[in-house]
Formats: structure tokens, C-alpha cells, sequence
């Protein structure tokens, strides 16, 4: 296990305890000032769920700035927080919008930016915010192509220089329930790992209609979830949670992968209109050692839902299950501040990058129906980000990808 686990355990044990919710005395932070200054990236759900956590991790946070795409999303954010929150909000006129919003807000004097954007954006916000020598919580995943994965990985090592701290969404990483279990896995307490399976089948989510007079990518933005540019797919999006967990136990990440799914459930149509994802992946990882993962995912309405991690060893299998006094969302934060606090940064960017890029390759293993290394897929020539996005700009998208004619083609200069 590498001392980045050893680091977070420490923090949890450290948290564990209901005092941990407790802020740290003030004038300790990195910045040497009574509070932190943080700004909020995606001004949505989870972003203002992230912003909500991290208020309650720790009293010396303060939310300083807020930026959205959406103007009206983000005046409703900062207005929220202000009512809410009383002093943790001082967020003023700093209310940014556009497709540079969270440059406003990585330029607006905040100390910690949470990135909650759609994930098609998190690469370059990273980039931005990692350059600027900016604290960072992100939201997995942290990329949607292999363009985006290289450029993650080119920033691991930027941020152990710049001294800060990086910490991502993968809260089962935070919980002291799985980390308990973790680690006498990886001691060897129940035998050696013979195979594992990892699921999140679900029901669906949501999809909203297009508004009269809305551009292509105004209504795909609104729709962020169905559009392979933005959000992966429902396997990068989701199901990383649960390949994390998988990597994380297993120290490593695939060596290659091989699967099928379709688009079987979702509604037909103009994919322009109905997007383009797929609803359903069965994905076989190999791990180093030929140790076996077999992953599933469904966007499957009326089935049973089964979001888990069991991994099977020789004395017997083992559930992973989560359990500790306080959420797992709140201890990120918590561990994030006091990381940042105590002058032991951490660092999560390779291992979420790492996960990230597992679920593409699984991915790209199954759309394409062919069996794929871990190096062509991080190799691949794919970039699915627009070229100059514009707010107003059409942006037409593709046909839903159907294996042995969806190519998973290499870089030209590798």
C-alpha cells in the first residue's frame, strides 16, 4: 500500500470521533489567516452539496466566490448560501458566469476551489486551478476521454510541487467502514484475492426537454448526463465509484479489459435529441497477476438496484460496506482541511485519474466489442471536447456507438 493510504488513515482515525466535526483552531491554514476562502466551480446538485459539506467540515470555511455556465444557477447558488449559511458565506458580487466562470473564480482570492462541473470540463479546470497553486476538491471523474487522462496525469506531479492539496469525490476512500476492511484485504487477513465483482445497477436519471430557441450546446449542458462529451457515459460517470474501491483494494490498475452493453432502454431518436449514451456495460478487468474484476452497470428501469463492491478470496468473500460517525461526504472535507492545515497535503489526483481511466478503458473495450490494453486505450486518439465551444454554437453529435464499427484508433505521434 503506498503512504498516501497510510496518510488518509491517519486522517480518519483523527476524524472518527464526533469532535471531529469541530473546526481546527483558526489561524493554522496554509494561508495563515482565520479562515479559507473557497470557491465553488458548477453551481449544480453536487457542487452545492460539495460547497454544503465542506461548510460543515470545518468553521473556518467560507464560501468566498460561486461560478456557473448558467447565470441564473449561480445567482440562486450564491443566494442560497448567503440565507443558509450566515458568516461561512461572504460571497458578494463575486457571482461568475459563462464558460469562463471558473477562471473569475480561481482569479477571485479564494484559497480551496471545489470543481463540480460536468466532468467533460474537468481537465482543464484542474489545469487552471492546479497552475494557479489553488487547493483543490474535485468531483470524479476527472476526465471523459483519453486526452483528458494524459493531461491529469501531467498534473500529478505539478501539484506534490506546488505543496497543495488535492482531494476527489471518492468518499468511500474517507469512510472508515471500508478502510477497515481494505486494509485487512490487502494484509492478507482473509487470503489471497482471487476474483472480485463490482455492479451499480440502477434505474435511470433524469432528462430534461429543450427549450425553445436553445443552442446545441446549451441543451446538452442542461443534459450533461446523456452526452459522451460530457459526462463518459454512465460507466465513467457512476460506476468509477465502485472501480475505485476495486483499484484501491487491489493496489493497481487493469492491465486490459474486454466486455459488451448497448443502448437497449433509453429513449430512440435523433441522438442529437436523446443523447447518445448507453444504458447497460458487462466489462471483464484483468489485473496485474491475472487476477479477474467483472463489472456491471445498468440504466435499466424496474430492476432491482445493486450498487456494491464484493471481492472473493480464498478463506471467503468479503462485501465492502461503509460505516463510521460521520458522512463520508463531510469526512473528504475534513481530511482535505486538515491536510491542508497540518502542512501534509494530500494527493489523490493519480489514484482518481487512475479509476477514471479504468472505467474508459472498460468503455472503450465494449463500444468498440474488442479487447483493449490499458496502453491503447490511455494512447488513443480520442478527444471529445469541442473545438472553440461557444455558448450559441451547434454542436451535432454522433451516432450511438455500435461494436465492430466504433474504432478505438492511436495517436499519430506517440
Amino acid at each position: 500500500m503506498n503512504s498516501s493510504n497510510s496518510d488518509r488513515r491517519d486522517f480518519l482515525k483523527a476524524g472518527a470521533a464526533a469532535a471531529a466535526l469541530a473546526a481546527v483552531p483558526a489561524g493554522v491554514h496554509a494561508a495563515g489567516n482565520n479562515s479559507i476562502k473557497v470557491g465553488l466551480i458548477g453551481c449544480g446538485g453536487r457542487g452545492s452539496g460539495a460547497a454544503k459539506d465542506c461548510i460543515t467540515a470545518d468553521k473556518s470555511v467560507v464560501i468566498h466566490a460561486v461560478g456557473d455556465v448558467f447565470e441564473p444557477r449561480a445567482k440562486n447558488a450564491a443566494k442560497t448560501f448567503t440565507d443558509k449559511f450566515g458568516e461561512q458565506a461572504n460571497i458578494g458580487d463575486r457571482v461568475f458566469s459563462g464558460l469562463d466562470a471558473y477562471k473569475k473564480v480561481i482569479e477571485s482570492g479564494v484559497d480551496l476551489v471545489i470543481l463540480a462541473t460536468p466532468p467533460g470540463f474537468r481537465p482543464a479546470h484542474l489545469e487552471a486551478a492546479i497552475n494557479a497553486k489553488k487547493h483543490v476538491f474535485c468531483e470524479k471523474p476527472v476526465a471523459v476521454d483519453a486526452a483528458g487522462i494524459r493531461k491529469c496525469l501531467g498534473l500529478v506531479e505539478k501539484v506534490k510541487e506546488n505543496g497543495t492539496a488535492l482531494v476527489a469525490g471518492t468518499q468511500r476512500r474517507h469512510d472508515p467502514g471500508y478502510n477497515e476492511i481494505v486494509k485487512k484485504i490487502q494484509d492478507g487477513e482473509f487470503g489471497k484475492v482471487e476474483y472480485a465483482r463490482v455492479s451499480w445497477n440502477g434505474n435511470g436519471i433524469w432528462f430534461n426537454a429543450r427549450n425553445p430557441n436553445e443552442s446545441d450546446v446549451e441543451y446538452q449542458l442542461r443534459n450533461w448526463y446523456h452526452f459522451l462529451w460530457l459526462c463518459g457515459d454512465h460507466i465513467v460517470e457512476q460506476h468509477v465509484h465502485n472501480l475505485d474501491v476495486i483499484n484501491w483494494v487491489m493496489g493497481a490498475h487493469p492491465v486490459k479489459a474486454s466486455g459488451f452493453g448497448g443502448r437497449s432502454y433509453r429513449k430512440a431518436g435523433d441522438p442529437n435529441e436523446v443523447g447518445h449514451i448507453w444504458d447497460h456495460f458487462a466489462v471483464e478487468l484483468e489485473y496485474p497477476g491475472g487476477v479477474p474484476v467483472y463489472s456491471a452497470c445498468t440504466h435499466i428501469p424496474g430492476i432491482k438496484t445493486d450498487v456494491s463492491e464484493t471481492v472473493y478470496c480464498t478463506k471467503g468473500a468479503k462485501k465492502l460496506n461503509g460505516g463510521g460517525p460521520v458522512s463520508p461526504y463531510v469526512q473528504e472535507h475534513i481530511d482535505l482541511i486538515q491536510s491542508i492545515k497540518n502542512g501534509k497535503p494530500l494527493n489523490e489526483l493519480k489514484a482518481v485519474t487512475e479509476s477514471t481511466m479504468t472505467a474508459i478503458l472498460g468503455r472503450m473495450a465494449c463500444y468498440s466489442g474488442q479487447p483493449l490494453t490499458w496502453e491503447q486505450a490511455l494512447n488513443a486518439n480520442e478527444d471529445t471536447m469541442p473545438t472553440n465551444l461557444a455558448l450559441a454554437m451547434e454542436n451535432k453529435i454522433g451516432p450511438v456507438p455500435v461494436p465492430g464499427k466504433y474504432k478505438v484508433s492511436p495517436r499519430a505521434s506517440q
